[in-house]
């Protein structure tokens, strides 16, 4: 009996829980950027997709959120759309893939083939994960790009502050890679059906009720 494919669906299942917390993470921390200055050296600015904040040295945070959704800049405008449909189409995948597990004892009925059934929800569930990984990857990566070239641009004098790299960059690339991992696992899972018994067993149940009838 080989139960790989049921430990790989399972994994599969977890990361996807993982990467869409840490997405969900990416996209409410305000740390995209951050920004400190010699002027001010006890403070630190923050900047997100809905809010820009100050970190004072005693350990204050104000944040205010912005006024317009209209002025916002392209890059976050862009990056707020990448990143909800990131978590609409991952907690997609994670719903459509729970029901497609081995170890999960549903899609049984009198005329439907569970091994097909399964096999179709997990095949979704893996699109949704992967598609949702590079959702993800896209507005990080593109934020990062801008920076570095904003952060070596020569035509700025080198007293103007520039933005650096926040945590929540570091998170969504984690986000990403665990979507795109989670969805590889489901995919590779499907080559590998049916792998355990409780599957087996319905069949052989549904079969016998069929042959019954």
């Amino acid at each position: 009996m080989d139960c790989g494919p049921c430990v790989l669906d399972l994994l599969g299942v977890l990361l996807a829980v993982s990467a869409w917390i840490c997405s969900l993470s990416t996209t409410l921390m305000s740390t995209w950027l951050t920004l400190s200055t010699d002027l001010l050296p006890t403070e630190i600015y923050e900047l997100g997709l809905w809010s820009t904040c100050v970190v004072h040295d005693l350990g204050g945070l104000e944040c205010q959120p912005y006024n317009s959704v209209l002025g916002l800049p392209p890059d976050i405008q862009l990056a707020r759309i990448l990143m909800v449909s990131a978590l609409s189409t991952g907690l997609l995948g994670l719903l459509v893939s729970i029901p497609g597990l081995d170890m999960v004892r549903g899609c049984y009925g009198r005329h439907l083939d569970p091994l097909w059934s399964k096999r179709v929800l997990k095949g979704a569930g893996a699109v949704c994960c992967l598609f949702a990984g590079i959702l993800g990857l896209v507005p990080v990566s593109y934020i990062a790009h801008l920076t570095v070239i904003r952060f070596f641009d020569e035509s700025v004098p080198d007293v103007v502050p520039r933005w650096e790299f926040g945590g929540a960059l570091f998170c969504g690339w984690i986000a990403g890679v665990l979507h795109l991992v989670s969805g590889t696992l489901l995919l590779v899972s499907c080559v590998h059906m049916p792998g355990c018994a409780p599957l087996r067993g319905h069949r052989r149940i549904i079969r016998a009720r069929t042959d019954y009838v």
